[in-house]
């Protein structure tokens, strides 16, 4: 019985290492983007900053526990995957940003997390310091795990999920599962209870991504309303431009203001003894900045 649950923590354990290394993987496409445009623009360092200290402090956890290598495995994984993002990020941001990230940096991780080092090293020893650093790895754990309560609120107020991808919120739910169950049958609550919230807010995340992925987000539809009681229904389809060159909407106004130029001036015509032979429509020329395929005058 004890080779079996030994060999169920083990798989566990394993399974909890691959989707977290996954996880870890997840923010590669927004730094490629930076690549790209080699900067920063409006992402954070924050998010990378504080995963790299708690992968830092379940290190310095596991080290002063027995039986728990798994744990040291990916975060040591997840200490260098954490490092290198936050070097790419401070190569290409701004000189405000990274002075930003430079303190969180040193606030986090020099600071906080050496006198964690300190204090419980002088001041802790033996089991009493392993279950001072669990408490702290459990307390910081759970303020992660909250977190994303902030992107739960705005997804229920404006109805859109652009902000929470489905795939992350899976791995994250399965990697909490994953560490819950690795804890529990160690007998390690400071592992298992962090991923009970984990996991709910997990699968709450899912649930809300079901639920507005097809949802017409808040925003646009209160431009809809303005449109609709700015514009009765017969002269929004009279001011209906189709769609042209790569699906650009041009601007009523902008268009109207153009039109009203492109009246065709009408002038008389003289025949060679002075007499009036008629009038003649003469052909404006287009306008240089806009192609002639876009200009409609209404009959």
């Amino acid at each position: 019985m004890t080779g079996n649950l030994a060999h169920l923590t083990l798989a566990f354990g394993i399974l909890g290492n691959i989707v977290s290394f996954m996880v870890f993987l997840a923010p590669i496409p927004t730094f490629y983007k930076v690549y790209k445009k080699k900067s920063t623009e409006g992402f954070q360092s924050a998010p990378y900053v504080v995963g790299l200290f708690s992968a830092m402090l379940w290190i310095y956890y596991a080290f002063l526990k027995t039986n728990v290598l798994l744990l040291i495995t990916i975060n040591s994984v997840g200490c260098f995957i954490e490092t290198f993002y936050i070097c790419f990020f401070l190569f290409y941001a701004p000189k405000k940003a990274r002075m930003e990230s430079l303190k969180l940096i040193v606030l986090l991780i020099v600071v906080g997390f050496g006198l964690i080092i300190v204090l419980t090293q002088f001041l802790a020893s033996g089991v009493t310091r392993g279950v001072i650093v669990g408490w702290i790895c459990l307390v910081f754990s759970l303020c992660v795990f909250v977190a994303p309560l902030g992107v739960l609120r705005q997804v229920i107020k404006t109805k859109s999920v652009e902000y929470m991808p489905i795939l992350l919120s899976v791995a994250l739910t399965l990697s909490a599962v994953m560490w819950f169950f690795y804890g529990l049958l160690l007998g390690d609550f400071n592992i298992a209870i962090p991923n009970v919230l984990g996991f709910t807010f997990g699968i709450i995340q899912i649930i809300l991504y079901f639920k507005y992925k097809n949802k017409k987000p808040i925003a646009n539809e209160k431009i809809s309303e303005f449109e609709a009681k700015k514009y009765p229904v017969s002269e929004m389809q009279e001011k209906k431009i189709p769609e042209i060159i790569d699906h650009k909407t041009i601007d009523v106004v902008k268009l109207s203001a153009l039109m009203c130029c492109d009246v065709l001036p009408v002038v008389a015509r003289l025949d060679e003894n002075g007499h009036d032979a008629g009038h003649v429509a003469i052909e404006p020329q287009a306008h240089p900045g806009v192609p002639n395929h876009i200009i409609e005058v209404a009959a």
